[in-house]
């Protein structure tokens, strides 16, 4: 493996990392944007701000690398999968089955399109086609 392919890898590696972090700072604006109620309670404002100022600029570095549709899907389904989880534990919201059926459906939709930017970054590794030149 060369190194151009192993850094390519780890650069790609490293961005949906940050994708995941900036899902999860999603998440957490989300529920503080929920806690301020309308931005009328300061302490939970505040956090708000906060997450949504990390969320945008993960998000930023993350589609540096990321195809910006799969990055802001991939970004839109943690963040409302999370929320939707973790709503009722904080604050009085329901999950029910039919909602938790298509959350899954969301996360299978994510997943879907991690595998589907996976392809695209292994067809890209295949090894040149002889030119007529070099025969």
């Amino acid at each position: 493996m060369s190194t151009d392919t192993t850094t390519s890898r780890s650069t790609i590696t490293s961005a949906w990392l940050v994708l995941l972090l900036a899902g999860l700072f999603e998440i957490g604006y989300a529920l503080s944007v929920g806690g301020s109620q309308g931005f009328t309670v300061l302490p939970w404002s505040l956090v708000a701000i906060a997450f949504f100022l990390l969320t945008l600029f993960a998000l930023s570095v993350a589609l540096r690398s990321i195809d910006v549709g799969i990055g802001y899907a991939v970004w839109a389904g943690i963040g409302a999968v999370g929320a939707a989880v973790l709503g009722p534990v904080f604050f009085d919201e329901t999950l029910t089955p039919v909602k938790a059926f298509w959350l899954a459906v969301i996360i299978g939709g994510v997943v879907w399109l991690k595998v589907a930017d996976g392809t695209k970054g292994a067809k890209s590794e295949e090894p040149a086609q002889p030119q007529p030149s070099d025969i």
